[in-house]
């Protein structure tokens, strides 16, 4: 059972720790402290929830579905370049810093919805946590229970450390250019995983 548990949780944060846009928008929440806790909880239980669904063998049934994976593939894209195109302008206008007179902040609500549709538009996490976490689980007959925990606790840890861990950085995201820097890193992530879904 541990081994099934130790294994889950290090193919789940080998899965998660690769830059995407969730994680971006994640690490940018965090830099800002705005809504962090709702957030990683959010991005989380979203993860919890498709593993369970993927070692439940939900897996099988998603790849009868031909019309989900091409309407996800293109709402995905479609979301990644809006946001993309959102984060080219605050880079080129230099728009964020976390100065003491900052007085831009997300809502609750819109920081929730923009955090929900980074995870459940990305076909990637599905691939990532519905099949490959499901079938993977397979192999460890009678503990696939286990090794789902392990990989529901491996997102857990991650988001929980990016979203509050962000604030180490945040002395040196008190300047403008550091967030302009960011913010067109993002864009750019956000164009190539939009491009690669469209391919």
């Amino acid at each position: 059972m541990l081994v099934a548990a130790t294994a889950g949780f290090l193919l789940g944060l080998s899965l998660i720790v690769a830059i995407g846009a969730q994680n971006a928008f994640i690490l940018r929440q965090g830099l800002r402290r705005e809504h962090v806790l709702p957030l990683v909880l959010t991005c989380a239980i979203s993860d919890a929830i498709l593993i369970a669904l993927g070692v439940a063998g939900f897996a099988t049934v998603l790849s009868r579905l031909d019309w989900l994976e091409p309407v996800m593939r293109f709402g995905g894209a479609a979301f990644l370049i809006v946001y993309a195109l959102r984060s080219l302008y605050s880079a080129w206008t230099g728009g964020n810093s976390l100065g003491a007179g900052e007085t831009t902040a997300t809502s609750l609500h819109a920081a929730l919805l923009t955090c929900i549709a980074f995870t459940w538009l990305n076909p990637h996490v599905y691939l990532d946590t519905v099949v490959l976490l499901g079938s993977i689980s397979t192999r460890y007959a009678d503990h696939e229970t286990a090794f789902a925990l392990g990989a529901m606790t491996a997102s857990f840890v991650f988001f929980f450390s990016l979203g509050y861990g962000a604030r180490l950085l945040a002395p040196l995201f008190a300047r403008p250019v550091a967030w302009r820097i960011l913010d067109g890193i993002i864009a750019l992530v956000m164009a190539s995983i939009a491009i690669n879904l469209l391919k």
